[in-house]
């Protein structure tokens, strides 16, 4: 368990950095075009950027657990309406350290669940009513103890950056191909030279490919905290078996949940879409989650 938890550790960092080195890159491509290949216009361009991006990522961050529970029609429940759910989510918070979140119920028989909330003391977990009818005891403690690493991992903070700097990547790249065809003539004109001609279209290139790329980073994060969280759930609970169990009734649903979007899809335990063509190498590039069936497999291989 242990090694699995440092491995995701590390793979999400690499990303991460590269992630942000990408985002920093794509700053600076930008500022030179703009700014004809002057360097100190380019870092100007990529401070701009940089600040940008985390005014963005502070919004999203404080938004976005109230947003989500909004979109999924999630009530609130008390611990009278659902005792053992709360003595489940109580007894695991106090071995995780943490506060115990509000805990919300989903009016649907869709089988999923999903954590939100911008730190351990504004955290809530939300599982829909099919998931909590079709689970036994221990299948519950291993959903729960994952819901709570993602909130004691930070992911939520983590996927909030990520989701802002994807957002902004697209946002300043439709910018700047919309003033590149449509507002930079005169520009081009002045940069008619071969190296100024190159460096317009090495920028439309990378305004055209890095909203795709960033996307794929932000993807590839979310997979390897799924990871993580898998691991350290069953660290918590010490019974890997209890998860895996869940995973495969999750994974034997083939019933969408009709709140879910695209925008919400990455926070639940598993895909709510149900993409039909999951199997497909391109759509696991895309996709929010690791494939069910190798989760379970590690979590069986930690339980050895």
């Amino acid at each position: 368990m242990y090694k699995q938890i440092s491995a995701n550790k590390r793979n999400t960092w690499f990303v991460l950095i590269s992630f942000i080195t990408f985002f920093l890159g794509v700053g600076y491509v930008f500022g030179l075009v703009y700014g004809e290949g002057n360097e100190d216009a380019a870092i100007g361009i990529m401070g701009v950027f940089g600040i940008g991006a985390m005014i963005y990522a502070a919004i999203s961050y404080y938004s976005a657990g109230k947003l989500t529970l909004a979109i999924a029609h999630a009530k609130e429940i008390k611990k009278r309406e659902q005792p053992e759910l709360y003595r489940v989510v109580e007894n695991l918070s106090i071995a995780g350290g943490v506060p115990t979140p509000k805990i919300y119920l989903i009016d649907d028989t869709a089988l999923n669940a999903f954590a939100t909330g911008r730190d351990p003391r504004h955290a809530a977990v939300a599982i829909t009513k099919g998931l909590l009818d079709k689970l036994e005891k221990s299948e519950l403690e291993g959903v729960m103890a994952h819901e709570l690493s993602h909130v004691k991992n930070y992911d939520i903070r983590l996927q909030s950056i990520t989701v802002a700097l994807v957002g902004l990547i697209a946002l300043v790249s439709d910018i700047f191909l919309r003033s590149m065809f449509y507002g930079r003539r005169s520009r081009r004109s002045r940069s008619s030279g071969k190296g100024g001609a190159i460096l317009i279209l090495v920028g439309v290139v990378l305004a055209i490919l890095s909203p795709i790329i960033a996307k794929i980073m932000h993807l590839a994060i979310s997979r390897e905290r799924e990871f993580l969280a898998d691991a350290s759930g069953s660290l918590l609970t010490r019974h890997p078996e209890g998860l895996a169990k869940a995973l495969e009734k999750i994974s034997h649903d083939r019933e969408p949940l009709e709140v879910a979007n695209k925008a919400t899809a990455h926070l639940y335990i598993e895909n709510p879409l149900r993409n039909a063509h999951a199997g497909k190498w391109l759509n696991k590039m895309f996709s929010t989650h690791p494939p069910v069936q190798e989760r379970i497999a590690r979590l069986r291989h930690m339980g050895n």
